[in-house]
Formats: C-alpha cells, structure tokens, sequence
C-alpha cells in the first residue's frame, strides 16, 4: 500500500472506543436563525449569540456587542478623559 500525503494509509479507520459522540444537533442564533449541523455537543440544541448571518464579518455592518456594560464603561472612562482635559486647557 502506498501512503497518502497525510501520512495515513489508504483506507485506514480510526480507532474505535477513544472518539466523543458525533451527532445532529440545531444551531439557534439570537437573530433568529437556526440551522442544523454535526457536534460533539452533548444536547441536541445549542443557543448562540452570533451566527454567520448577523455577525459584522460576513453582513459588512458594524455591530458593538455589549457585554455587562463593557461598552459604556469604556465611553464613560474616556468621556472623562477628554473633560479634564479641556478643563486643563481652559485654566491656561
């Protein structure tokens, strides 16, 4: 037998007993799409807040996601930031 470029034989198996569960399961996205794929994911529904239908990467729109007020703590700090700096400007 001849090896293939990815160093395994031809026709070889994997082996038996040492692989998860791979099974159907749904997709659903926050956006509302759902879809249905193959993974190792034990329960047979998987919620998640991106998909490739709403993500910024393949719509082209721009999307801030806001995690426990990330966000608005960063415009906050330098929202500040940039108030004392004009009222150091305007003190000269």
């Amino acid at each position: 037998m001849g090896a293939v470029q990815n160093g395994w034989r031809k026709g070889a198996s994997m082996k038996a007993g040492i692989h998860p569960d791979y099974h159907e399961i749904t997709v659903h996205c926050a956006c509302g799409s759902a879809f249905k794929t193959r993974s190792t994911y034990k329960a047979p529904l998987m919620r998640v807040e991106i998909c490739s239908q709403c993500h910024p990467f393949f719509t082209g729109k721009q999307k801030l996601i806001d995690t426990a007020g990330r966000v608005e703590r960063f415009q906050r700090k330098y929202e500040k930031a940039a108030q004392a700096q004009a009222a150091a400007k305007a003190k000269k």
